[in-house]
């Protein structure tokens, strides 16, 4: 028996098909790491609603973000991270290789770097409208003498 037969009487039948046209498939195939598939984007921003939403350190730090908020607010920073990535000069249509993974990893920082804004941003306005806001029960305090206006007309 030749090489060739035993090769494939031991592998399965689509196995050694598959095995026999590698090299002409090769030859057709490309591989692109940028831009990032729909697919790729959509598990992004799942993601984000997970960790904008979830038990993490960003929502124990700064506060959890609503359901109905983090969904928008996920699809936002992603568009804006990926708009940010294409727009930089590594990201060309038909970049390298090495030029789609600087893409990549610029796209991978700036989901991080506007995720961390968000939050910190979300977390600032809530403290703002706390501190501006009586506390509950108490009712608000009275004007001081300077804030009092003068009941009298002036003439």
């Amino acid at each position: 028996m030749a090489t060739d037969e035993l090769h494939s009487a031991g592998a399965p039948a689509g196995v050694a098909a598959a095995e026999e046209g590698e090299g002409e498939a090769a030859q057709g195939f490309s591989f692109s790491i940028w831009p990032p598939t729909q697919r790729t984007r959509d598990a992004v921003v799942r993601r984000l609603v997970d960790t904008l939403g979830g038990d993490t350190i960003l929502c124990k730090r700064y506060g959890a973000v609503p359901a109905a908020d983090a969904e928008p607010a996920a699809r936002g920073i992603e568009a804006e991270a990926f708009d940010a990535a294409a727009a930089s000069g590594e990201a060309a249509a038909t970049a390298s290789v090495e030029e789609g993974i600087k893409a990549l990893q610029l796209y991978s920082k700036e989901v991080s770097r506007r995720l961390l804004d968000f939050v910190k941003s979300r977390s600032a306005a809530a403290a703002a409208a706390a501190a501006a806001a009586p506390p509950e029960g108490e009712a608000p305090a009275a004007p001081s003498e300077s804030e009092v206006v003068d009941p009298q007309p002036a003439e």
